[in-house]
């Protein structure tokens, strides 16, 4: 029997009619699009598949798009088994979906809490004055010197350690914009802006941080259910006060996505499940551990392999 771990996707696995995929599950994916409508007082099933496409990019109408999209995946996902997965973890955003599948937040409140969280970022930093870029083809020790000598740590800094060899900075646009061709002339394969809305995980989101934290302290969270791996700390929590914790924290600091999945795979975890929209973290897991299996919650036939292995016939 394989030791499995679901992961939960953040920004950038938003697309247009992204619930598609799920539509042999149509009364579900209506159940929840209702319950997150309800509580953000517009229609999220219709923003989703009609858009406008650049309102869905907005960060406060991306996060809880991409948390209803990760949750509708979970509960497609546990219609198939019982067996809970060993770990769960989720990239930036994605962390709050693990933790309301993980029956640490109610869904009601988490979505309302992403939607704050969005608007908080957003407002924490005038459109137009920060960025954030991908720089692919050199090492962590390089990037990190490359943002030092541009510009104080404050201004730029690493903000997503996504695979071996992929980086995403993040800081004022000047800098960001400066890194990017300092990244070119030092051999990156790709060195490139992201069309993001915000600067997210630097130290520019230190008032945004701050807001978060307020709101977190009216929230009630329970003690998980699975173990959920933090991004900030690369940890498992079980005090509610250590995971908002990190939650505040992980607004400020990067995403260690390489050191999550190489977690999983020292705790024995041999297969990695997307659950959500989309592939991203998939390809990112494959560049991190060749030895891990991949699956996407899109990937339905793949999925009924995986579970007819593990002696479950019911997808």
């Amino acid at each position: 029997m394989k030791e499995y771990s679901l992961v939960f996707p953040g920004q950038g696995s938003q697309s247009l009619n992204m619930l598609a995929s799920f539509s042999s599950h149509s009364s579900l994916v209506d159940h929840y699009c209702q319950r997150a409508s309800d509580v953000l007082g517009y229609d999220i099933a219709s923003l989703i598949a009609n858009g406008p496409e650049e309102r869905l990019n907005q960060t406060e109408y991306t996060q809880p798009a991409l948390l209803v999209a990760g949750v509708i995946a979970w509960k497609i996902w546990t219609s198939h088994t019982q067996r809970l997965p060993t770990f769960v973890a989720g990239h930036s955003l994605g962390e709050y979906t693990a933790l309301t599948c993980a029956g640490v937040i109610d869904f009601e409140d988490a979505v309302n809490l992403v939607r704050l969280r969005g608007q908080f970022m957003q407002n924490a930093v005038p459109v137009g004055e920060g960025a954030m870029a991908a720089i692919v083809g050199l090492d962590n020790d390089d990037v990190l010197r490359l943002c030092s000598t541009i510009a104080r740590s404050e201004e730029l800094s690493p903000a997503n350690f996504n695979s071996i060899g992929q980086v995403v900075i993040a800081g004022k646009r000047a800098a960001v914009e400066s890194a990017v061709s300092s990244a070119k002339n030092a051999g990156a394969k790709i060195a490139t802006l992201l069309p993001m809305s915000v600067p997210s995980h630097c130290h520019l989101m230190l008032p945004a941080a701050e807001k978060l934290r307020d709101a977190l302290s009216e929230i009630h969270f329970s003690l998980p259910n699975v173990p959920v791996i933090n991004n900030v700390d690369v940890m498992v929590e079980i005090s509610v006060e250590k995971i908002k914790s990190a939650l505040v924290r992980q607004l400020y600091s990067p995403v260690r996505w390489v050191e999550t999945i190489q977690l999983l795979s020292s705790h024995g975890v041999n297969a990695v499940i997307e659950c959500g929209p989309g592939k991203v973290l998939s390809g990112l897991i494959k560049r991190i551990d060749k030895s891990l299996q991949v699956f996407s919650i899109v990937q339905e036939e793949r999925l009924k392999e995986f579970l007819l292995e593990e002696g479950k016939s019911s997808c």
